[in-house]
């Protein structure tokens, strides 16, 4: 099971956005590649800072990490859905080491000052049923996403060497000033396109079609982003490929109101049924149940099924399916029926005698909710 990303940077839950940086900053120089060579479990601690701190110094992502946990980014990953590697880290993280006294990050991270090219994320909407949202699936979606196109290559940038910055002298008042910026050419990629392949953009890349399984764990909300790494468009050369956004869309049920993890079914029954008691039959996520409706069932009343609701996005258990039963009064009776209804409108069975022990309507809504 995963560590708590809040304890595997040591820090409280309230820390400051600085407080966060900072204890990254600690942690990945404490387990730098270049200062444990040859140290796996070095090399595990430091992608596991890495990944903390990609969820935690983005407001959105620590906002649903905070009310999901873990759960908030299953199927895709927390900040790099478990394939994070070193690329990954110095490309996006690499400026966090900007007075450790590493320079290149040995092999990981090319020449010093080279931008690591990462393609763009991609968004899809996926529809989820009520059932889907309750059981978990496994969605299968056509993407149209940038690939290299086949024979593309690429060489070593002319103007800045591969390093992907270049450098510029200014005379000054205060004497000769040295700044670095951005490759104009490359972009920071350190690369040109050598050889276009026909039907390709400018950066050797085309469009191409295909089939990603996003699997979605039960429980998952309304316009939560879940995360598929590597299934954006890809980066020219050697670059990162972009990651597939994926938000959820619930769908409407016919029957069942979601309401967080509770689920509410609106029963009718007729006088009769509420006077004499009956057996109805009403519908869940799972199939159909029975429920017994006793003599004398009052409208209002709510009955609890315990553990027949929406699974706890965070493993907290699963919710209630809520019925709040209604006593249908029909609009027209014929003449006997109107007849009998005459004769018990001073019978006193038929005057309202509340017991104290039947709650009133603030009270019953405040038992769903306890």
């Amino acid at each position: 099971m995963k560590e708590d990303y809040y304890k595997t940077l040591g820090i409280s839950k309230g820390a400051s956005a600085a407080e966060i940086k900072k204890a990254y900053r600690k942690m990945a120089i404490k387990y730098h590649p270049d200062k444990n060579p040859d140290d796996k479990a070095a090399e595990e601690k430091f992608k596991e800072a890495a990944e903390a701190y990609d969820v935690l110094s983005n407001p959105d992502k620590k906002s649903r990490y905070d009310q999901f946990g873990h759960q908030a980014f299953q199927g895709g990953g927390g900040g790099f859905g478990g394939g994070m590697n070193m690329d990954d880290i110095f490309s996006q993280f690499g400026d966090i080491f900007g007075s450790s006294g590493f320079g290149g990050f040995g092999g990981f991270g090319g020449s010093q000052g080279r931008r690591m090219v990462k393609g763009s994320n991609l968004r899809v909407r996926v529809n989820l049923s009520l059932e889907e949202v309750c059981n978990g699936v496994e969605k299968k979606i056509k993407v149209k996403r940038k690939v290299l196109a086949p024979g593309a290559t690429f060489s070593t940038c002319s103007q800045c060497n591969g390093s992907g910055q270049v450098t510029r002298v200014t005379n000054t008042i205060l004497g000769r000033m040295q700044t670095s910026a951005t490759c104009p050419k490359c972009a920071g990629a350190g690369q040109s396109l050598d050889n276009k392949p026909s039907g390709s953009d400018s950066n050797g890349m085309i469009i191409k079609e295909e089939t990603v399984k996003i699997p979605i764990p039960a429980g998952v909300v309304e316009d939560m982003q879940l995360k598929v790494s590597g299934k954006g468009n890809e980066a020219p050369g050697n670059g990162i490929n972009g990651d597939l956004l994926v938000v959820i869309n619930e769908l409407p049920h016919k029957k069942l109101q979601r309401e967080g993890d509770n689920l509410h079914y609106e029963l009718y029954v007729s006088i009769p049924d509420a006077i004499l008691g009956s057996n109805k039959e009403i519908e869940t996520v799972n199939g159909k149940v029975r429920i017994k409706i006793e003599p004398g069932m009052q409208s209002g009343k709510i009955l609890r099924l315990r553990g027949k609701g929406v699974p706890s996005i965070n493993g907290y258990g699963t919710g209630d399916l809520l019925v709040h039963v209604n006593v249908w009064t029909p609009k027209t009776l014929d003449k006997k029926q109107k007849q009998f209804f005459e004769s018990m409108q001073e019978n006193e069975h038929f005057e309202p005698k509340p017991e104290n022990s039947e709650k009133s309507f603030f009270d019953r809504v405040k038992d769903m909710f306890s």
